[in-house]
């Protein structure tokens, strides 16, 4: 059976993929189709701030794109000279929240030790940070996308626990998206399963899937990686076959080797 995953392929140098390798695990035949693209913003100012840790509680990442664009900073060889000497240092010494494995493993690749990766989620980690944060104490830096979600910010301010937010990417439709679901269709037919990895991702490609399986819509089994995608699946009013336990390949793919048993359908 045929799975779409409307995700970015992983770096090609860290080898396969792996969630076309945990789907295969369940001889389930995955493909990706990229979906978003990225556009960086703010960047001096983003590097402005990290080079003044001592004006902040600790950082707070969301998405592997904030690292992405902390990556891109670095690329300056006097940025990353101060980086390496000294600011890396004092940062460790303060927290560095995390959502997910992907993002704490490019929170890794920086230098900086992550913490909360297990929360899965915004919500989980804001209540994780406010277990361990004091009310006004200094503010957690917060770079982060254009389309951030206000549940963790929101928590945070109800607690008492500043947090300066910096949008340090933009989201835009990836420009061979159509044509990319397009062929795919055209070439391997109706997938069994489609999953989504993020509520943009739902935004730019949910018309598409419905125009392109017609009547066979209702058979398709549509995935989401958590509950924000969940419910930006559920509030363009289609019915969500399974949600990951959590944003990992094996709970994806477990979550969806059960919803493709004939018992479910």
């Amino acid at each position: 059976m045929k799975v779409l995953l409307l995700k970015d392929p992983k770096d090609k140098d860290s080898g396969p993929d792996p969630y076309i390798k945990e789907l295969g695990s369940y001889s389930l035949e995955a493909t990706l189709i990229p979906v978003l693209a990225f556009e960086f913003t703010s960047l001096d100012s983003l590097f402005e701030k990290l080079s003044h840790p001592e004006c902040y509680g600790g950082l707070v990442f969301t998405s592997p794109r904030a690292l992405e664009a902390i990556k891109i900073c670095l690329k300056d060889k006097s940025k990353k000279e101060a980086w390496s000497k000294s600011l890396k240092q004092m940062w460790n010494i303060k927290p560095t929240y995390v959502v997910g494995k992907a993002t704490a493993s490019l929170v890794e690749e920086i230098g900086l030790v992550p913490q909360g990766e297990k929360a899965g989620n915004a919500e989980k980690l804001a209540e994780y940070i406010c277990s361990r944060e004091k009310p006004n104490s200094s503010a957690l830096l917060f770079p982060c996308g254009a389309l951030k979600r206000e549940v963790l910010p929101t928590v945070l301010r109800e607690k008492g626990i500043p947090l300066e937010s910096l949008t340090v990417y933009q989201t835009t439709q990836h420009p061979d998206l159509q044509e990319s679901l397009s062929t795919y269709f055209s070439q391997q037919g109706i997938p069994a399963s489609v999953v989504f990895f993020s509520p943009s991702g739902v935004k730019f490609c949910l018309q598409h899937i419905q125009k392109l399986s017609g009547d066979l819509i209702n058979q398709v089994k549509l995935a989401a990686i958590g509950p924000s995608t969940a419910e930006a699946l559920q509030g363009a009013g289609v019915a969500v076959s399974c949600t990951a336990g959590s944003p990992t390949p094996q709970d994806l793919a477990a979550a969806i080797h059960t919803a493709l048993q004939p018992h479910n359908c």
